[in-house]
Parts: C-alpha cells; sequence; structure tokens
C-alpha cells in the first residue's frame, strides 16, 4: 500500500494528514475514510440545498428563519447520507478501483475493509438516516425513502452513459425537495425551482471536477460529461451556471425575497464566471480549486436567504 502524500501527485482531496483522521482511534479511521470524512467537501455540497431550501420554505410560512433543529436533523441526514453514498459507490467500483492508481488505496478496492463489513456499515448508515428522516412529516418521509433508488442506481450511470453528473444533480439535491417538504407538507413550485437550479449548478461543478480524472477514467472505461465535452467544457460550465442564477433568481422574486438575497446572488454570478474564466481543464489542481471554491458559493447565497 502506498504511504506517499497522494494529494500531491493527483490533485486528488484526499488528505493522509486530515485532523479527523490523526485524533480517530485507528479502527475507525479505514471507516471514516470510506465515507470521505476526511473531504467534507462532498457534505456541503448535499447540505447546501437542503439550507437554501429550508429557509426560503420557512419564510413562505411566516416563521422567519428555519426551525434550528430542522438545521441539525438536515445537517446530520446530509453527513450520514453522504457517507452512505460512498460506500455504495466503492461497493459497486471496487475493481474499478483497484485498478487507477488514484483510488487503488480506498479501503473495499484495498481490501482493508471487507465487501460484507462494508455492507453492514451502510446498513448501520441507513438505520441512523432513518431515525432522522422519522423527525419530519410523511411527505418528507416518503420523498426520503424515495430516494435510496436514485442512491443506489447512481454509481452505475458512468458505465452506461456521458452524463452521470446530470443523475448526480438529480440524486443530490433531492434534499432541497425533502426539506422544502419537511416545512410546508408539500413540494411546491419554487421548491422544484431550486431543484432544477441545484441539478444544473451540479452538473457544472462536477463536470469541473470531472476532468481530474478524464486520464483514469478513459483507462478504464468510464464515462464522464468531461470527457464528451473536452474543450467545449467552458461554455456548457457557464450555462449550468448561469441556468442555476436564473432560476433561483426567480425563485427568490416568486417569495418576495429582497435585495440582500439578489445581491448575495450577484456575488455568486461573478463568482461563477470567475471560476469558468480563470478554468484550465488539463491542470488538476486548478479544477480542483474551482470545485471546491462552490461550498463558498453555495454559503453565500444561504446567507443571502437568512437575511432576504
Amino acid at each position: 500500500m502506498q504511504t506517499k502524500d497522494i494529494n500531491a501527485e493527483t490533485a486528488s482531496d484526499i488528505r493522509t494528514d486530515a485532523w479527523i483522521l490523526r485524533i480517530a482511534p485507528l479502527g475507525a479511521r479505514p471507516y471514516l475514510r470510506l465515507i470521505r470524512a476526511d473531504r467534507p467537501i462532498g457534505t456541503w455540497l448535499l447540505l447546501i440545498p437542503c439550507l437554501w431550501s429550508v429557509t426560503m420554505a420557512s419564510d413562505v410560512a411566516g416563521l422567519g428563519v428555519p426551525d434550528p433543529w430542522f438545521i441539525v436533523l438536515i445537517a446530520i441526514g446530509s453527513f450520514v447520507m453522504r457517507g452512505a453514498g460512498c460506500v455504495i459507490n466503492d461497493l459497486w467500483d471496487r475493481d474499478i478501483d483497484a485498478r487507477v492508481a488514484r483510488t487503488s488505496t480506498r479501503p473495499i478496492a484495498s481490501g482493508e475493509i471487507s465487501v460484507k463489513a462494508g455492507l453492514a456499515f451502510l446498513i448501520g448508515l441507513l438505520l441512523v438516516g432513518l431515525v432522522v428522516l422519522l423527525q419530519f412529516n410523511m411527505v418528507a418521509i416518503t420523498l426520503g425513502v424515495a430516494s435510496l433508488a436514485l442512491v443506489a442506481v447512481y454509481p452505475l450511470m458512468k458505465r452506461i452513459t456521458y452524463w452521470p453528473q446530470a443523475f448526480l444533480g438529480l440524486t443530490f439535491n433531492w434534499g432541497a425537495l425533502l426539506a422544502w417538504a419537511a416545512v410546508q407538507g408539500a413540494v411546491g413550485e419554487v421548491a422544484v425551482m431550486i431543484y432544477v437550479a441545484c441539478i444544473l449548478w451540479t452538473l457544472g461543478y462536477d463536470t469541473i471536477y470531472g476532468h481530474q480524472d478524464k486520464e483514469d477514467d478513459i483507462h478504464v472505461g468510464v464515462k464522464s460529461s468531461s470527457i464528451k465535452l473536452g474543450q467545449k467544457t467552458k461554455p456548457f460550465v457557464m450555462a449550468m451556471y448561469a441556468g442555476t442564477a436564473i432560476l433561483l433568481g426567480v425563485a427568490g422574486w416568486a417569495i418576495g425575497m429582497d435585495w440582500f438575497y439578489f445581491t448575495a446572488l450577484a456575488i455568486v454570478a461573478a463568482q461563477f464566471i470567475w471560476q469558468v474564466v480563470t478554468l484550465d481543464i488539463d491542470d488538476p489542481d486548478n479544477c480542483l480549486a474551482r470545485f471546491k471554491s462552490n461550498r463558498d458559493a453555495g454559503l453565500i447565497i444561504f446567507i443571502g436567504c437568512l437575511l432576504g
């Protein structure tokens, strides 16, 4: 097994020196790496659409700021379900991961965690997710259960289509619908606009992310929008980000958000432009930095939702 810093050679966000791994017991570390606890960007990008939605839904309901308990539940659910998605992905991809230098040290691919242990851990994560889900109303519970089908099949999409990022968008942003329903008891038009905006956002940032892996993906025979688009990536990502900003703007206008929200949205639109203009699809470090910057963009919009 490699002991060198994988991150230094591949621009992956795997961190062998992550603080959570340093303080965790030795036996827990492989499981924390399995759920990418050392790389929280995925949890952030899963959580942020939920935060937008629960905040806007609370405003429509006349509640002002969202219930802090809802925020806690959504945060726990996002962490657990992102982890469950990672386990499912690594179970499906264990043979592919073992053939790629960047992923060969993943716990299941390397044999550090057995398939049986991975399945048991997955069941535990899903049970925690179920406990969180049961705190909400029946509409939200139904939506949460329905999302499991998307979570289960998403890892297969890169074997079938050049657009697995579209399926990631459908899966990763389902929480926007669930969070709205948790407050409103139904899925409204504005919730659908937020959901579609987030799908476009995911198509943009994950296409950027995919350019880090395109050589390995081609080598093992899996597909991605990054491979399909190639040099057309920049105009595509710009179009996706423009659609995101427009739909979020329409959603904010529909529920009467004020200038705080639209100022935040304008700042993020400028940040989106920066991402595309400065993007170098042949530089993994460049791609990773722009991908990660979407957490900050999402949090700026969340602050705009709270203030607006």
